[in-house]
């Protein structure tokens, strides 16, 4: 088991930056494949990032690409997604996520989530 807290959340104008945390409690935080999840009011749950254990693969949805990075430092039991260039339609609640196995990019996959942080972005 594993719990998970996102913070870093906040409303912010488009064009900038922000810098999502997503801390897990226990010791076994590097065996899980984590991932970056959002929801906009309205409509469904949609991934936008995902690690390995190692960090060594990671992978993103096309419309943040080349705009968001997804990293994790293991020996903090903490992942982050920088997001910059921030546009409003990312404008969203956003959801740390963990699972067992191999890193997906389907919600159904993941077994364990955070809260939420919302992040709204200003045009």
């Amino acid at each position: 088991q594993v719990q998970l807290v996102e913070s870093g959340g906040g409303l912010v104008q488009g064009g900038g930056s922000l810098r999502l945390s997503c801390a897990a409690s226990g010791r076994t935080f590097s065996t899980y494949p984590m991932g970056w999840f959002r929801q906009a009011p309205g409509k469904e749950r949609e991934f936008v990032a995902a690690i390995s254990r190692n960090a060594g693969s990671t992978s993103y949805t096309d419309s943040v690409k080349g705009r968001f990075t997804i990293s994790r430092d293991n020996a903090k039991n903490t992942m982050y997604l920088q997001m910059n260039s921030l546009k409003p339609e990312d404008t969203a609640v956003y959801f740390c996520a963990a699972r067992i196995g191999y890193t997906g990019t389907y919600s159904r996959d993941y077994s364990f989530w955070g809260q939420g942080t919302q992040v709204t972005v200003s045009s």
